[in-house]
């Protein structure tokens, strides 16, 4: 099963970050990214209600739509998650709590990392990927140069992200992208045109 989510992540390409989102219009939101062509779908735990919220997205798109958990920064609040029914884990940091948290119960768990060594005690710990974070500050070519050493290791940029460079990073060799704010815009959100979300996804 671990496996098969972060295939599906790979597939993807495209991991929505969806920061900053309200129960009342979080489904609206992910059907619109899912309509765009976007199926892996990330709540950030840090809005209040996220845990509600990862319920409801998952329910509502069922297989339509791999749902996981952004921002989390410790065991309890992973646990916490997955219970909730995320299906993969992201964080902004390197936490080997979060990590075993996440593997006991066989879900992909993706750390933020910014160095070749965080990479690599990233993959000591048992994480199968990570997130390089924050990537706009460090571009492409640190996944170009990054990849030479750790060609095994699937890179995750995320931060940063957006349509001028996304194509890059993966031309870098990214397996796939996290993109927040140039996708999930909250002025269209708040103005109810969702319409904006699911183009942006077409674009993306």
């Amino acid at each position: 099963m671990l496996s098969t989510y972060l295939q599906r992540i790979m597939r993807s390409g495209v991991i929505a970050v969806m920061r900053g989102m309200k129960v009342s219009t979080v489904i609206q939101v992910a059907r619109s990214l899912r309509a765009g062509g976007v199926d892996v779908l990330e709540v950030t735990v840090d809005a209040p209600g996220a845990l509600t919220m990862i319920e409801e997205v998952t329910r509502e798109l069922g297989d339509e739509a791999l749902v996981g958990a952004g921002t989390v920064l410790d065991a309890e609040t992973a646990r916490a998650c997955i219970l909730a029914g995320a299906q993969f884990i992201f964080t902004p940091a390197l936490n080997p709590d979060v990590i075993a948290m996440a593997n006991r119960y066989s879900r992909p768990v993706i750390p933020g990392v910014m160095t070749p060594t965080e990479i690599m005690q990233a993959c000591t710990a048992g994480a199968p990927a990570v997130k390089i974070f924050p990537a706009g500050a460090l571009g492409p070519a640190f996944i170009r140069q990054v990849r030479g050493p750790l060609s095994h290791v699937p890179l995750i940029p995320t931060g940063g992200v957006d349509f001028r460079n996304a194509g890059e990073f993966i031309k870098a060799g990214a397996v796939a992208v996290g993109v927040g704010g140039a996708l999930v815009d909250l002025k269209a959100v708040n103005a109810g045109n969702f319409d904006v979300i699911t183009e942006r996804a077409k674009k993306l």
